[in-house]
């Protein structure tokens, strides 16, 4: 198992935990709540009995320990209605309306959702089929402990993004450090015997000025002079300049061709005209020979590699396509992370270079196009016209 799968599986595991995390939290709010409002259910009753025993006491009853049950209900809304629906006393609600038949129409529609609700007990007068109805709905502290997990949720979730975010940001910015570290330190490392090849080249063709050898070593040591440059510009950001994408390809082409086998054939479908792009040459190079030497180890060097450059209506494009194994769709976006790698020997550090190169330094995307296992893949980049 790849380390990049060994991530996913953590983050799939973290948002499963999270996820039973809220399921719990939700669950025990709810059985809290339940629980509350059972007990103002039993508080209602107790004090529709006390409306009751109000309503039926004579002269001689001692009404204090009623009258100090009726005037404790100081949270539960409540309306008291005859068997006609005509309110006759209301509690604990706020009442809006211009005139006071318009507030009494207001609470009986509170009256009535109420008893469709289920939240209406009678109350029978002087033991006759008179009666009346305590109507009574959710306390104010139980309507916000009802939203109050939501938002609690909602406020831990906004935080865990946020701390997400930065520790992306921050792992990002250290990834940016050791990028730059490493290419000055790999640019100055091979700047000195890159400058002694170059002068025993001189010293070899002064001395064997007819050696056919001689311009063969030169053009390897030009071109690890050229791969010194691409990490010196890898270390600090490059200026684009106008380049003719066609040239740029065409240098790649020629450069793979001479150091693989006759039975890898590299294919090119460019414009007649030049295609005049700002960018960083060597390293636009380096990302089209990394996606070129990908194709051949994926080919297990035999195929077809087809590069195709595009001057579109709103960007320019470079694919490149190949026949070798595939890529599996779960893979399309772990093929650009550091140290994803299908090989058994590499460090995975390609694609990953070639996606800084193209989305920081010149602006545009590099992505999966299309892949099908055993029959190929091809990559598609894309610039920006500026």
């Amino acid at each position: 198992m790849m380390w990049t799968d060994k991530i996913r599986q953590v983050k799939i595991l973290l948002i499963a935990t999270a996820v039973i995390i809220a399921i719990a939290s939700l669950a025990i709010s709810q059985f809290l709540i339940r629980d509350l409002v059972e007990e103002e259910r039993n508080n209602v009753e107790v004090w529709a009995e006390a409306m009751r025993s109000f309503n039926n006491a004579d002269e001689n009853t001692d009404l204090s320990l009623v009258w100090r049950v009726l005037e404790g209900n100081n949270n539960i809304p409540v309306v008291l209605i005859d068997s006609k629906g005509n309110v006759q006393d209301y509690r604990n609600l706020q009442v809006r309306g211009k005139t006071a038949a318009d507030s009494l129409n207001h609470v009986a529609r509170w009256a009535r959702s109420m008893m469709a609700d289920g939240n209406a007990i009678p109350i029978y007068l002087d033991n006759s089929d008179e009666h009346v109805y305590v109507c009574f709905g959710e306390s104010l502290m139980i309507r916000r402990l009802t939203y109050y997990p939501y938002v609690q949720l909602g406020v831990v979730l906004i935080f865990v993004v946020v701390a997400i975010f930065a520790l992306l940001s921050s792992k990002k910015a250290e990834q940016n450090k050791v990028w730059v570290g490493l290419s000055k330190e790999t640019a100055h490392q091979l700047g000195t015997p890159i400058s002694s090849l170059m002068a025993w080249v001189e010293v070899l063709r002064e001395t064997y000025p007819g050696d056919e050898l001689i311009p063969e070593l030169d053009k390897d040591v030009r071109r690890l002079q050229r791969i010194a440059e691409r990490f010196s510009k890898i270390g600090s950001r490059p200026e684009p300049k106008p380049e003719n994408l066609n040239d740029v390809i065409t240098n790649v082409v020629q450069y793979i061709e001479r150091r693989t086998s006759n039975k890898i054939l590299l294919r090119v479908d460019m414009p007649d005209h030049p295609v005049i792009v700002k960018m960083s040459a060597p390293l636009f190079e380096w990302v089209i020979e990394n996606l070129c030497k990908n194709a051949i180890d994926a080919m297990s060097g035999q195929g077809y590699i087809t590069l195709t450059a595009r001057d579109e209506s709103d960007c320019f494009s470079v694919e490149v396509s190949d026949t070798g194994k595939g890529i599996a769709g779960k893979n399309f976006r772990n093929v650009f992370m550091p140290g994803f790698t299908t090989k058994s020997r590499g460090w995975g550090l390609g694609l990953s270079l070639a996606k800084r190169i193209v989305e920081e330094y010149h602006g545009g995307r590099i992505f999966v196009k299309n892949s099908e296992i055993g029959k190929g893949t091809t990559f598609r980049i894309e610039l920006p016209k500026h």
